[in-house]
């Protein structure tokens, strides 16, 4: 995240940005080591850091939507006319990072924590979304743009072989990054519920 932005802002500033370019205001090193902090820092349940990671730069971001939109086109090409323009802005941005829980992290855990883990699997897709926001916010916080997809199932076999991605690494998103062209979609102005329907606070 840049120094000079305070947290609170941050997550402010986070949008779903999807006019991105094959551009970007910081290096390949500087995202790397974003998604290195999240892998860090990030919750995980019991500390068992399941949290996987794959960076595609360059042509192997391009491959990955160019199988996505083979994807579509083969599970559901009755929308095709909707989907393939918003996959072919995917492969429009610079990168992609693809999240995955590693199902074997939990076996590395003492068997208390590993029995409590197994009952309550939604625990890591928490720590997942928490993962996934990290990265989101602190790239946005360095210039980038970015979205978050979840075209995982269509596309498994082909993903998997292509990059030899362990079975046991359950794929959950694919946050797509480039720098922004435009702001959020005029149609996509952040909204608020009244937040006294949200909190209820009691004690004070």
């Amino acid at each position: 995240m840049a120094d000079t932005t305070s947290f609170l802002d941050a997550t402010k500033a986070r949008r779903s940005l999807y006019s991105l370019s094959k551009d970007s205001p910081i290096s390949n090193g500087r995202i790397i080591s974003i998604v290195e902090h999240a892998i860090r820092y990030a919750p995980s349940p019991f500390n068992a850091r399941s949290c996987r990671c794959i960076i595609l730069f360059g042509d192997d971001h391009d491959k990955l939507w160019d199988m996505g939109a083979a994807a579509i086109q083969r599970c559901m090409p009755m929308a095709v006319d909707i989907l393939i323009p918003k996959v072919q802005g995917f492969r429009g941005a610079y990168g992609t990072v693809l999240f995955f829980e590693d199902v074997d992290s939990v076996k590395e855990l003492n068997p208390r924590f590993a029995k409590m883990s197994e009952e309550n699997p939604e625990w890591y897709d928490h720590s997942s979304g928490m993962h996934q926001y990290v990265v989101w916010t602190a790239l946005e916080a360095e210039g980038l743009g970015c979205n978050l997809q979840h075209y995982q199932g269509m596309m498994h076999e082909e993903m998997y072989a292509q990059w030899n991605i362990p079975e046991t690494w359950q794929a959950k998103s694919q946050l797509v990054f480039g720098k922004p062209l435009s702001g959020p979609l005029v149609d996509k102005e952040k909204t608020f519920r009244d937040i006294k329907d949200c909190i209820k606070v009691y004690g004070q």
